[in-house]
């Protein structure tokens, strides 16, 4: 897999994404050809929403959240079209599998302990064999001989106690071991019948998993699930019609703040344009005429339900046009700055960096590029990447 591009703040390593979601509250950057987002009305929302995001903002969030919450009422309702004749498949069907899996009363652990007991009923006849070498092998006492041995001679000489000791100490873990092993051959059972038994279980709880989950957590979620929707089809009925209320009443809270959301975008729409036309002015448009149109969607979206659009008129008696049908590449890019300079008046983002809008401008034109790059340096630091003098 490709390694994903990472950078560092503050000594921390961060993704790119993040870099760029930190760097957005510190830097406003316009590239050379971002003025041809200008020719997608929904770049146009965009500028408007920023324009006035302390009152949009807060109704954002809320159309947003409620329109998950109508997604999800309709999908549910969707899932109500149900002949007779398929609910009572389903509902039969549904009750065989809470049956299935209530039946098997599964329990935490139990698949790893039938495992072990499995394994050990299944190599029983190695176990035991291995063991009776095992036990053979230190039942002799020629560590006890040798213990004896080194006592005898202990006494002439000191240094022999570390040996001793050692012996000693083997043959006591010798003698334990001798012991246990003793025990585990005693208490070894081979019950055909248990081991069935075992094999039986284990084959039922991976049949579940395989059905319902690799877990009995996940199993026991997808119970939970089937119990309801089982409860939902033997009340589809009621069910579907309190599901229709809860959906006309999400509607009426979207609605609500959609009207609202655009009522804020309309009226801020009229200041905005009002400034991007003096912008556009000041950047040699001498008889321009600048506007706003808004169209009501016929469905909701998370952003609400306006479509938008800027209207342009660049020479006298020429009516109001959108931006894509009227304006140039060095026309677009003016107009952008025009708006760049509005947004930056109301904005918190403390440099804003110009790349290469002198695009297809020069002269008197370019002049005013310059001059209005300077008003901005007024309220903000500006990095301008430009092969004009000016």
């Amino acid at each position: 897999m490709p390694s994903r591009s990472v950078s560092r703040i503050n000594d921390e390593t961060v993704t790119t994404a993040r870099l760029r979601q930190i760097t957005g509250l510190l830097l406003d950057i316009h590239g050379q050809h971002e003025h041809q987002s200008l020719l997608y009305k929904s770049k146009h929302l965009e500028i408007l929403d920023a324009y006035v995001k302390q009152q949009t903002l807060p109704v954002k969030m809320n159309i947003g959240k409620e329109y998950q919450s109508y997604r999800g009422l309709k999908d549910r309702l969707e899932g109500f079209n149900m002949d007779l004749e398929s609910r009572i498949r389903e509902v039969d069907f549904l009750r065989f599998e809470i049956q299935e899996i209530e039946e098997a009363g599964l329990k935490e652990g139990e698949e790893e302990e039938l495992t072990a007991a499995y394994r050990r009923f299944a190599h029983a006849q190695k176990i035991g064999e291995s063991l009776g070498a095992a036990y053979g092998a230190v039942e002799g006492d020629w560590l006890s001989r040798a213990l004896k041995e080194v006592e005898q001679v202990v006494e002439y000489d000191g240094a022999l106690e570390g040996i001793r000791d050692q012996l000693y100490d083997a043959d006591s873990i010798l003698q334990d071991a001798r012991r246990e092993i003793s025990s585990y051959i005693e208490s070894m059972e081979f019950d055909q019948e248990t081991f069935l038994e075992t094999e039986e279980r284990l084959d039922l709880i991976h049949n579940l998993q395989s059905k319902y989950g690799t877990t009995v957590e996940n199993i026991n979620q997808k119970l939970e699930e089937k119990r309801k929707r089982l409860e939902e089809l033997e009340d589809y009925e009621n069910r579907r019609e309190e599901t229709k209320q809860e959906l006309a009443a999400c509607v009426n809270r979207l609605e609500g703040f959609c009207t609202q959301l655009s009522q804020i975008r309309k009226k801020a729409s009229r200041e905005l344009v009002k400034k991007i036309r003096s912008g556009l002015v000041d950047l040699n448009f001498l008889d321009v005429e600048f506007d706003m149109e808004f169209e009501k969607l016929e469905h909701f979206t998370p952003s609400g339900r306006d479509e938008a659009q800027f209207l342009i008129s660049t020479n006298p008696g020429q009516p109001l046009r959108p931006l894509k049908d009227v304006a140039s590449g060095g026309e677009l890019s003016r107009i952008m700055l025009a708006i760049k300079t509005v947004l930056a008046d109301s904005d918190d983002i403390p440099t804003l960096i110009f790349d290469e809008i002198d695009t297809g401008i020069s002269g008197r034109t370019a002049q005013k590029v310059s001059e209005k790059l300077m008003l901005i340096a007024g309220n903000h630091q500006v990095i301008c990447i430009t092969h004009l003098p000016r």
